[in-house]
């Protein structure tokens, strides 16, 4: 099982270490600035922190040292504009930062808004766009969900080929590539866009998917939580099934897939649209463990009236067992189980909006 996680929060970045039966957290890295994607490379051990910090823009630094210390690296980046132009674009927010497979030891992804990819072949030492992806026609047509901007937010990268990648963009559906970003198709067939005119429901190229996450032992099952519904793939994202009739609803942000079991996941329903609360104000994880056809509604633990956590895309995770996992919300509760999500402590009520949860 892990024993250390990591959270990313509005003011800073914190370490979480198993001490016996307890976490417990030491002073936080990057104190007071805002901490958008964080990456432990479990590949050589190195921690990834991308940082937001307005005016000042975007930021990235390396640890080698596990957070002892801290390096700064170039940021992903356009290229600068030739003729100054002023609506050249800029990148926004890292928003996921991604390992690449076992064999390309030092390539690490990054998606961000506006919606990009980004490679780096050197541990983040220096970054190159993925044209192939910016150029696409099709790319003229996302649109911003809860940002202004398009946004790339799942990089998934096949365990059994590096080469293939499966993409989520909000709003801009899921693309997939099979030979590391030289080419490109949309996917993503069965999901619905119910927020669209009749006419463009089933536009694989204005889909919101709001998180992906694959089954590293399966990896041809993914799970993605979208704007309007839980749906479920079991050919690598080229189609999806619909999940109905979900209590207490469909909505969320959020979505982990069990690593060794790809019948089991993980999702935080709420209130849609421009709410965002958990519904009845009671905090539930959700649970399938017979892909969906039934769902455990987990509390034990959990504020159950009144509640206003709103967890994010990336605030909740699960380790390589597939028994612990750790979950963070927009009001800094922060709560982790031993157990599969059965039961929960809450190790923090009084920490910063949580960004992301992510084990070492």
């Amino acid at each position: 099982m892990s024993d250390v996680f990591y959270v990313a929060s509005r003011k800073g970045l914190f370490t979480y270490r198993r001490d016996g039966a307890d976490w417990v957290s030491g002073a936080p890295a990057f104190l007071g600035e805002p901490v958008s994607a964080v990456l432990k490379d479990k590949r050589d051990g190195a921690l990834y922190a991308a940082l937001n910090l307005g005016h000042f823009g975007v930021k990235l630094h390396r640890s080698d040292d596990d957070g002892a210390s801290w390096k700064e690296l170039p940021a992903p980046a356009f290229a600068k504009s030739a003729d100054g132009d002023e609506n050249a674009p800029s990148v926004e927010l890292v928003w996921t930062l991604a390992a690449g497979g076992a064999d390309e030891r030092d390539a690490i992804w990054a998606g961000t808004i506006p919606g990009a990819l980004f490679r780096s072949d050197d541990r983040g030492e220096s970054w190159k766009l993925i044209d192939s992806l910016w150029n696409q026609p099709e790319r003229q047509g996302w649109f911003g969900g809860g940002y202004d901007n398009p946004g790339i937010h799942s990089v998934l990268v096949d365990p059994r080929d590096s080469a293939k990648l499966t993409l989520g963009v909000s709003c801009g559906g899921i693309w997939k590539s099979d030979d590391r970003g030289v080419s490109w198709r949309l996917a993503g067939r069965g999901l619905r866009a119910a927020f669209l005119p009749p006419e463009q429901t089933n536009d694989l190229n204005t889909q919101d998917p709001h998180r992906l996450a694959l089954c590293k032992s399966a990896p041809d099952t993914i799970w993605c939580q979208h704007h309007n519904g839980v749906f479920l793939s079991r050919d690598g994202a080229d189609t999806f099934e619909e999940i109905r009739d979900i209590p207490p609803a469909v909505f969320g942000f959020a979505v982990a897939a069990h690593p060794n079991d790809p019948d089991t996941a993980w999702l935080v329903p709420g209130v849609k649209d421009e709410c965002r609360v958990p519904v009845d104000g009671k905090l539930i994880v959700n649970k399938t463990i017979d892909s969906g056809k039934t769902f455990f509604a987990m509390c034990d633990g959990l504020p159950q009236t009144p509640s206003y956590d709103l967890v994010y895309r990336h605030a909740l995770d699960v380790d390589e067992t597939g028994a612990r996992l750790a979950m963070g919300s927009t009001t800094g509760n922060l709560w982790a189980s031993d157990d599969g999500g059965q039961k929960w402590r809450a190790l923090s009520r009084h920490l910063p909006p949580v960004s992301q949860v992510a084990f070492g």
